[in-house]
């Protein structure tokens, strides 16, 4: 689990950020969907989406029709699009297992409409490379436990939490088809409810920072390294919309490095680790002049 030093760091961002926050609820929604083309880009390529984060942005952004695609992908991008924009619009709607299969619905609208907003049952087994989902005749009340049980922890931190779910969510794997996408689309509404900004999954990292989680919780059950993951890209989340709301001017981290004699390689790992305030737009590090 995470240490009391990055939970005090987190409180302490959460605090400025509520702070910065009071009267610029616009502001920061703005801020959110200019996200919203790397949000759908990098979940959708976690799931080994061919689409680029530049096809992604002309077909949501400007409607574009991307040439030699599969349809689906079209979809997946526009659907996940649809579903994330009216989270960040409407994020008040509590977890449930109602919300779940709403969302599901439309996350597999045109894609996959047989299997869309429904639980796995009868002979519908999933394997996820060496592991199998849960038993579908189990599914729907598994899921309904792990939904109830988050509601009942109140002591566990808020991210531990998160994380448990997540891991859990995924081994259960309660759709035949877009587990991946829900799990994630599920940790950002978590997060909107405890009044944090959504953050970002990299699937440019995926191999190294996040598939090897699942596989560590299906052999030894824990899930800390999920926490220790949605901390950092919290701190990321939180260091960015403070930085945008009180900087008055945005720069590249390799400019910031050459103003302060700082080596490129060391910014970068200081941001990768979060100990300067720096943020990624478009897969580049940024940071308050």
């Amino acid at each position: 689990m995470i240490n009391q030093t990055t939970k005090d760091k987190i409180a302490s961002l959460h605090k400025q950020y509520d702070k910065l926050s009071k009267g610029k609820e616009s502001a920061l929604y703005e801020i959110s969907m200019s996200e919203l083309s790397e949000m759908v880009y990098n979940s959708n390529a976690i799931e080994n989406s061919t689409l680029t984060l530049q096809d992604t942005e002309a077909i949501i952004i400007h409607n574009k029709i991307v040439k030699d695609h599969e349809i689906r992908e079209i979809y997946e991008v526009k659907n996940l699009a649809k579903i994330t924009a009216e989270l960040l619009k409407n994020p008040t709607e509590r977890l449930s297992t109602g919300l779940i299969l709403s969302i599901h619905s439309l996350l597999m609208s045109g894609i996959r409409d047989d299997i869309a907003g429904r639980f796995r049952s009868g002979k519908e087994w999933v394997r996820v490379g060496s592991n199998l989902g849960a038993n579908p005749a189990f599914v729907t009340r598994l899921i309904s436990e792990l939904v109830d049980s988050y509601y009942q922890n109140e002591t566990d931190y808020f991210l531990d939490k998160i994380a448990y779910f997540h891991a859990e969510f995924e081994a259960i794997h309660p759709f035949t088809d877009g587990n991946g996408r829900m799990g994630r689309v599920l940790i950002n509404q978590q997060l909107a409810l405890a009044g944090y900004p959504p953050i970002i999954i990299q699937s440019k990292s995926k191999n190294t920072d996040y598939y090897p989680l699942f596989d560590e919780y299906t052999k030894t059950n824990r899930y800390d390294g999920f926490t220790e993951l949605f901390a950092l890209l919290l701190i990321e989340s939180l260091h960015k919309r403070i930085t945008l709301l009180s900087s008055s001017k945005i720069i590249k981290l390799s400019e910031w490095a050459k103003q302060n004699g700082v080596a490129g390689n060391v910014a970068a790992n200081k941001a990768a680790r979060q100990t300067i305030p720096a943020f990624r737009v478009g897969g580049v590090w940024m940071i308050g002049e």
